[in-house]
């Protein structure tokens, strides 16, 4: 007999709390042996071609404090601009990273190359950009996010043209720091709130 699916109703969502980092990044929660490494620690390996850059930033919540217990995902396609898995992909950039604000500072760090400019199946540029995901306490579904580049022309970018209130572009843009370096701050509410993408 089939159960009938009309009386069950969704699970209550939670927020991360601090057991994301036991189950995602044990070594960085302090609890060793679960794996080698953790997982995702960088999205190169040495050897990978085109820039290596850094971006440094913080996560702030409402009141303006940066978040010490964030943690992050990114993706993104190598200095051509093709993704992992795809032909002619760098195999020496996975794309993908996971990382951890510093517990004292608040402060993430994100050592990787700069990612060149993707084209869609439609045949739409989509600037250099790296997709983000962040959870953290009081964030009940994980957010999605960009950051683009100040020194790249955007202009074009179809993720960028949809944002209707246009003084928030600025909030997915990397500020250049100096050669190879990029600030990006995420503020997850209030005055210079980052857009968050549903995608």
């Amino acid at each position: 007999m089939v159960q009938r699916l009309d009386t069950l109703v969704e699970t209550p969502s939670q927020t991360a709390g601090p057991y994301v980092h036991i189950g995602c990044i044990p070594t960085f929660a302090g609890v060793e042996g679960i794996y080698p490494e953790d997982l995702g620690l960088s999205p190169i390996q040495e050897g990978a071609k085109g820039e290596v850059i850094t971006i440094t930033g913080s996560i702030y919540d409402g009141t303006g404090w940066a978040m010490r217990d964030a943690m992050v995902e990114s993706w993104q396609a190598d200095a051509a601009g093709i993704y992992p898995g795809q032909e002619g992909a760098d195999p020496k950039v996975t794309g993908w990273c996971r990382f951890a604000a510093d517990k004292d500072s608040g402060e993430f760090t994100l050592r990787t190359v700069k990612p060149g400019a993707v084209t869609n199946r439609d045949g739409k540029v989509m600037a250099p950009h790296i997709s983000l995901w962040i959870v953290a306490r009081g964030i009940n579904i994980g957010l999605s996010t960009r950051i683009y580049f100040e020194d790249e022309d955007n202009s074009a970018d179809p993720i960028l043209a949809r944002i209707e209130q246009r003084p928030r572009v600025h909030t997915l843009i990397a500020k250049k720091e100096g050669a190879g370096a990029y600030r990006f701050d995420i503020r997850l509410q209030g005055e210079g709130e980052t857009v968050f993408l549903d995608l």
